[in-house]
């Protein structure tokens, strides 16, 4: 079981990045997938999320307009679309998976939680200013 991000780097404030993250060796299509992000000494924060099942999608407050998160189910892959950067984005970014039939009595996509089946590695996000 694996979830592989990618597409971290740098970048100056207002550009965009695109993360990618691949998954293998699970049913992919069964699990809501988030975006969550870290910042040394701070809490983890899920910023996007994606339910494979009814493909809803969920975004946190401080990345709402500017953040877009979707899937290629063929490829198996979710993408967060980050546009309009700040400086405050700037983070270590992690993708993760829940098994919907499990997580959806509590909400699968939801602010604060922290809880998932299958991590990735993480992917550095810095926007300079």
């Amino acid at each position: 079981v694996q979830l592989v991000e990618s597409g971290g780097g740098s970048v100056q404030a207002g550009g965009s990045l695109r993360l990618s993250c691949e998954a293998s060796g699970f049913s992919f299509l069964d699990y809501a997938v988030a975006w969550l992000r870290q910042v040394p000494g701070k809490r983890r924060e899920v910023v996007s999320c994606i339910n494979n099942g009814d493909n809803s999608t969920w975004n946190g407050d401080s990345v709402k307009g500017r953040f877009t998160v979707s899937i290629d189910g063929a490829k198996k892959t979710v993408y967060l679309q980050m546009d309009s950067l700040k400086s405050e984005d700037t983070a270590t970014y992690y993708c993760a998976a829940d098994r919907i039939y499990y997580c959806s009595p509590y909400g699968c996509c939801r602010e604060g939680k922290l809880e998932y089946d299958y991590w990735g590695q993480g992917t550095q996000v810095t926007v300079s200013s």
